[in-house]
């Protein structure tokens, strides 16, 4: 059993509970992981810049019965990321499971974006991810164990319009997996890696996104809560033997769709997603802007962003995907049954 420092008072996980650490945890996804792990019991390192939000969501994993230690840095800092690794293992013991979940990105036509901003969000999508990646590896390879879970997207295959920054980071993100799982395969390493490729969600990046597009963005239906993401993500946690995990069907059909017919899909795309990922409402200049500074440093935004109407809080896909095993077998059956019918009707004449 891990060895833990003595617990302290306000310690609600028992000596069986995982180490998460959690980046972009003040917000979205991440905050919606981070409160997932924390109903299991674990103790969650949550990572962001938002000191307001990030208060907000240790409370949230406290509430749910996990332990929390809110770190506020930047996941573009490398040195600081490998510090705050450092600070979980002294305060919360070895590290079990690693999220990358923190991005920042531009909604804008490519000949819009200015160069620092492609250069800021692969330094925080892309980079961020690499650096968190290191730091859990520093500390997961001497005792051959750990996972990391990378948070990913459909667009981590397929690009469309409005966000080439966020789709080349996380083109990135997905080369950089494949490169890193080869090279622990080649070690016979027990350190699991394992990407979740995600749809489109409520977060509140809609609200905040640094945006040139004339009306408010919005994400691409069909659009599913943040905790559909945070389940798939635990879950992967625990089955990182698995490359990856595609969660909601509109992922499946995005990735199929590019894998047999990316041109057409191009043509789709430039047809259809400027206007899908816009609203009918004008954009306002006083929307807030996270590409530099957080908007949640003096005010919590929570989980979920403006689309909770028409948003999903399951994904039978997610199910599938889970249980892909007992599907297979259920087809396997079913196909042995029909082909015994068949064979008994053949004989009947």
């Amino acid at each position: 059993m891990r060895q833990r420092k003595p617990a302290k008072a306000n310690r609600k996980v028992d000596d069986g509970g995982r180490v998460v650490v959690v980046t972009g945890a003040s917000a979205g996804v991440g905050r919606a992981t981070a409160r997932a792990f924390g109903a299991q019991g674990a103790a969650v390192a949550l990572i962001a810049r938002g000191e307001e939000g990030l208060e907000r969501a240790a409370e949230d994993v406290r509430e749910a019965g996990g332990e929390a230690l809110p770190l506020s840095l930047d996941v573009s800092d490398h040195e600081a990321v490998r510090a705050a690794a450092d600070r979980v293992e002294r305060e919360l013991g070895p590290i079990d499971v690693w999220v990358n979940a923190a991005f920042t990105t531009v909604f804008a036509p490519v000949t819009e974006v200015e160069p620092e901003e492609f250069r800021r969000a692969t330094e925080v999508s892309y980079l961020g991810f690499v650096h968190g990646t290191q730091a859990a590896l520093r500390h997961m390879l001497p005792r051959d164990s750990g996972t990391i879970v990378q948070v990913g997207s459909a667009l981590a295959y397929r690009g469309i319009p409005l966000q080439a920054a966020y789709c080349a980071a996380k083109h990135a993100v997905q080369g950089f997996h494949e490169s890193l799982r080869c090279e622990l395969l080649h070690k016979g390493s027990r350190v699991r890696v394992t990407m979740v490729q995600l749809p489109g969600l409520n977060t509140p990046q809609f609200t905040w996104v640094r945006s040139r597009l004339p009306h408010n963005p919005r994400p691409v239906a069909p659009v599913y809560q943040p905790e559909v993401a945070a389940r798939a993500i635990v879950h992967a946690s625990a089955h990182a033997r698995r490359r990856e995990f595609w969660v909601g069907g509109s992922t499946v059909a995005t990735l199929l769709g590019d894998k047999f017919a990316p041109g057409l899909l191009d043509r789709y795309l430039a047809r259809t997603n400027i206007k899908a990922q816009q609203t009918e409402y004008d954009r306002s200049p006083l929307q807030p802007d996270n590409l530099w500074q957080p908007p949640d440093r003096e005010k919590d935004y929570g989980a979920h962003g403006e689309f909770d109407a028409e948003s999903s809080a399951r994904s039978p896909q997610q199910w599938a995907s889970r249980h892909h095993g007992l599907l297979a077998l259920g087809a396997g059956a079913a196909a042995a049954t029909a082909l015994t019918a068949v064979r008994r009707a053949a004989r009947s004449k």
